[in-house]
């Protein structure tokens, strides 16, 4: 645990069962007893830690894990896809130091029916998405049903060979159309400066070198779409190989009947290098996290 600075309000409880305690080593002279009761003073100690604080007091320390999430990755994609994959398990592992959440990496969906999905608040695909029809359905049935997904480039590919139609309405109804080559750092706007997601990031910044997608028709011409951050028309032309010269082109949003976010980051191994994009990515985390209709686990 963190430094632990503040006001702690010490019960008369808390007051008499230390000095209960106290009274009984002193008049124990026997050293077998002496550990018992030191373990009783830790107890003991730990109940005023944990006392009930001031109405203002600004912190909030979790007494267990918040919630459950669920990584997925797979080995079988492009080189460049598993590179961020492997550093996005560990950066999500640097978020649960302490143990704040329940996480669980798999690289096998199969092996999560719906009955087993639901259990967590929030599946992260990194470098792949449901591919047979039993993972296909679970994912449906979980998404349906209130469940929370936050996705990373790849895991929203879809094109004519993809034969999957829900998935292609949950992403906002936009199909794979174009992409830069090589990957490159971008010059991004923020959309919505006053999105939880956003509202502490630059207006515009630069990110990490990266292959972005450009969807057709754009996600934005949906209703029900709110996109949150965009490539900058300023980065026109875009590639040095293969060149996108025009078009809208949004790389974070996030469908509104779904609890969902999607990333279009994800490719190689710059992704963490840099603090603002890492800020973006745990923004994302905790947002989609904190709109479970169960409750924000941050507030318990």
């Amino acid at each position: 645990m963190g430094d632990f600075r503040g006001q702690v309000v010490v019960t008369d409880r808390g007051i008499l069962a230390i000095n209960a305690i106290l009274l009984h080593i002193y008049k124990m002279n026997q050293m077998k007893h002496i550990t018992l009761y030191f373990t009783m003073l830790l107890v003991a100690a730990g109940q005023l830690l944990w006392a009930q604080s001031p109405a203002d007091y600004p912190a909030n320390y979790a007494n267990g894990p918040r919630f459950k999430a669920l990584v997925f990755y797979t080995r079988h994609a492009e080189e460049a896809h598993v590179d961020f994959a492997l550093q996005a398990v560990e950066f999500f592992k640097k978020l649960n130091y302490g143990n704040g959440f329940t996480l669980d990496v798999t690289t096998h969906l199969s092996d999560y029916p719906y009955e087993k999905l639901k259990e967590y608040d929030v599946v992260v695909m990194l470098d792949g998405y449901p591919s047979s029809q039993a993972e296909r359905e679970a994912f449906e049935q979980y998404m349906e049903n209130g469940g929370g997904w936050m996705g990373f480039h790849v895991a929203a590919y879809n094109d004519k060979h993809t034969h999957w139609p829900w998935f292609v309405d949950f992403l906002g109804g936009g199909v794979f159309y174009c992409n830069n080559w090589p990957p490159q750092p971008v010059l991004v706007e923020v959309d919505n400066p006053d999105h939880p997601i956003t509202r502490n990031l630059p207006a515009s910044f630069v990110v990490p070198a990266s292959e972005w997608y450009q969807w057709m028709p754009s996600p934005r011409q949906n209703k029900d779409v709110e996109v949150l951050l965009s490539i900058s028309e300023k980065n026109y032309p875009l590639g040095i190989k293969d060149v996108v010269n025009s078009g809208d082109f949004p790389v974070v949003w996030t469908h509104t009947k779904y609890r969902m976010i999607y990333l279009n980051m994800g490719h190689g191994d710059e992704e963490f290098t840099d603090a603002t994009q890492n800020l973006l990515f745990i923004n994302a985390f905790r947002w989609v996290l904190s709109t479970n209709k169960q409750g924000d686990p941050f507030r318990k």
